[in-house]
């Protein structure tokens, strides 16, 4: 799975052409969802999220917005 550094990096044109690759598989899963033969039901819905995702990241683009990336780290917040 790539990460959200990873799929800044592409361009709108890429982030589409991995939309359409992720939907083929997720076609392909719900064949094998279907007969049974597949392995993992999480695999399918992370597909999903990950499609959402290059879908979000692609309109952004399109409307300009940029986001910055997290520095900071999340030391010392929370129960101590």
């Amino acid at each position: 799975m790539s990460t959200n550094i990873e799929l800044r990096q592409l361009s709108p044109e890429e982030l589409e052409a991995r939309v359409a690759e992720l939907k083929q598989q997720i076609f392909e899963m719900k064949g094998k969802l279907n007969t049974g033969v597949l392995d993992s039901t999480a695999d399918l819905a992370k597909t999903r999220r990950l499609v959402a995702r290059c879908r979000t990241l692609s309109r952004e683009k399109q409307l300009g917005i940029v986001r910055k990336a997290k520095t900071e780290t999340r030391k010392g917040k929370g129960k101590e």
